[in-house]
């Protein structure tokens, strides 16, 4: 690229008068031009890189156009760059390795006089209640995990005996209502697939007919009675709530399925943002039977909830280093030993989660099933969630 240019006059003035002449228009007084055929040929060369290649070169220029203020990159668009969405772009980010550094970290001892200020700050920040938690005493906790993980006193959530269902955890309710189309309602007007969340009803080799293609095919293979509807209700746990889980009602679980995946987080901001985000996560889907027919948990986990425990469960490992995207793990608890499955007790300890997540529950119930609840509420373990 040549610059030319010419000096009139001395001094100050010589500088007011420099006169610049660009090839190729790319500067002219008081405008600044992006050199857009040697970027349209750098774009060219990015076209032909290998996609892990592709993304990673674009990514700092991505990262770049949404920091800058507002169309600082804008003259990129025009020699057809386009940056990564925000969805790609965060969906990018590696959760799951730093999912398994902080489970490292919260493993970590601490020293007794740092016990109670680390502790202090965590429940002054997300609101948590000392006063129902087993242990009181701050100093008893030797980790974070310990006090993440902590029990309550036996009188602090008392069990609805009222209404068939209750809430299986503290949170806060996302959505709740009838199954429409086979499609659930992680929150208000987004939504993902049944069949996504849940996989196929039975390994296809099982099957003595090929699996559902439709979904009223899959509805029917989850309705076994005539005259029942298919259920949901989402419940978002938050960093501070009691992190345990328990049975919502009296079921038998028989099938056991480990989806590995993202630890997105699943804060209710997110939910709206991410489609179907909940099928992206890894998630632990129990599976079995209660009075009105196919009953179902599944325990979501999130970004720093890679550790999903099922107390029964000792072959349930979640979070592992290497997994296949779109991969699941089955396992039956149904043996020629048990051949019924795990038998669960309404309130019973059903599992644990490592900081906040997701509870989703999915079953079948006569028509006049009620839900007592309000989109959006606060509720705790033990509490109605609904009934005939």
């Amino acid at each position: 690229m040549q610059v030319t240019g010419s000096m009139r006059g001395t001094g100050s003035e010589s500088w007011r008068s420099w006169d610049w002449r660009f090839h190729s228009n790319l500067l002219v007084p008081g405008r600044l031009h992006f050199p857009q055929l040697a970027l349209r040929r750098r774009l060219g060369q990015l076209s032909c890189m290998s996609r892990p290649t592709l993304k990673l070169r674009s990514w700092p220029l991505t990262v770049l156009y949404y920091l800058l203020p507002f169309g600082a990159l804008r003259p990129l668009s025009r020699v057809g760059w386009r940056p990564v969405s925000r969805v790609a772009l965060y969906k990018s980010v590696p959760t799951r390795l730093l999912s398994r550094a902080w489970g490292r970290l919260n493993q970590v001892e601490l020293p007794h006089w740092l016990r109670r200020p680390v502790y202090s700050l965590y429940i002054w920040t997300f609101g948590v209640n000392m006063k129902e938690a087993a242990v009181e005493d701050l100093h008893h906790y030797r980790n974070l995990s310990e006090f993440f993980r902590r029990k309550l006193k036996p009188q602090a959530r008392p069990v609805c005996g009222l209404h068939s269902v209750i809430s299986p955890s503290d949170g806060k309710i996302l959505n709740f209502g009838q199954v429409k189309n086979c499609e659930v309602e992680q929150v208000k007007g987004v939504t993902y697939s049944l069949e996504s969340f849940l996989g196929p009803r039975t390994s296809t080799e099982d099957l003595p007919f090929p699996p559902a293609t439709s979904c009223s095919s899959f509805r029917s293979q989850l309705v076994t009675r005539e005259g029942n509807e298919l259920y949901h209700c989402v419940i978002y746990l938050a960093p501070g709530d009691y992190h345990c889980f328990h049975s919502p009602t009296d079921w038998t679980v028989s099938h056991r399925r480990h989806f590995p995946g993202s630890l997105m987080s699943v804060n209710p901001g997110m939910a709206r943002w991410i489609k179907e985000l909940f099928c992206h996560n890894e998630r632990v889907v129990l599976t079995g039977d209660w009075k009105h027919g196919f009953f179902s948990l599944t325990a979501v986990g999130a970004t720093n909830v890679g550790s999903i425990r099922i107390y029964f469960d000792r072959d349930l490992h979640t979070n592992s280093p290497r997994y296949s995207k779109g991969s699941y793990n089955d396992f039956s608890f149904v043996t020629h030993a048990n051949k019924e499955g795990i038998p669960m007790r309404k309130g019973e300890h059903l599992g644990e989660f490592n900081l906040g997540s997701t509870i989703v529950l999915i079953f079948e119930a006569p028509k006049d099933f009620n839900f007592k609840l309000k989109a959006g509420q606060k509720i705790r373990f033990g509490e109605a969630l609904g009934s005939l």
